[in-house]
């Protein structure tokens, strides 16, 4: 049996079974979560196709809607939302992660930060940080549109509004600065320090 569960809305916890510790509150909220445990979700259709996955948090409409993983954080409208197998990440934000299907180790916080991104080992702080990023991994964008339409590229470092914003497939970048790197599209081990 479910034990020490708390839920408020129809259709929440419709087919729990034997998960423990959840909190659900909202339209569907966690509604197909059966064995999962250890759950918070807040907002119509959070953690709705959670089946098993526990130590989850999804606040807002939507958030990790599809997740069936583990250990994942996502608070804002469809935050997380196509995650299922993706694991250990956290997203703050509007659509912050919202294309991720099975990518872990991604933190995400700003208005579209990571929005685009099925890779892993990414970090994005900021509106539209590593927006575009598609298939790029292990890359840090902190400011405003930092490498913001990078797709492929990989072991970025970006730090400043407009930095290596871009840079769409060059990869072991270090852009300090607003605008740093600023013109580099698809040139590789580049280092600025400093505006523009």
């Amino acid at each position: 049996a479910a034990n020490y569960n708390v839920g408020l809305g129809v259709g929440v916890f419709a087919d729990l079974t034997s998960g423990d510790n959840n909190i659900a509150i909202g339209l569907n909220t966690a509604g197909n979560t059966t064995t999962g445990a250890g759950n918070i979700a807040i907002g119509t259709n959070a953690l709705l196709t959670n089946i098993s996955g526990s130590s989850n948090v999804g606040i807002g409409a939507y958030a990790l809607n599809l997740n069936t993983a583990n250990n994942n954080t996502a608070v804002g409208h469809q935050a997380m939302t196509a995650n299922t197998t993706g694991s250990y990440s956290v997203a703050f934000g509007y659509q912050a992660l919202d294309a991720s299907v099975s990518a872990n180790h991604n933190t995400a916080v700003g208005y579209q930060a990571l929005t685009a991104t099925t890779a892993g080992s990414n970090t994005a702080v900021g509106g539209n940080a590593l927006g575009a990023n598609t298939t790029g991994a292990s890359s840090v964008a902190v400011g405003y549109n930092s490498l913001g339409v990078n797709t492929a590229g990989g072991s970025n470092t970006a730090v400043g509004t407009l930095a290596l914003d871009a840079n769409t497939t060059a990869s072991n970048n270090t852009a300090v600065g607003a605008s740093a790197l600023t013109a580099n599209t698809t040139g590789d081990r580049g280092v600025a320090v400093g505006k523009d």
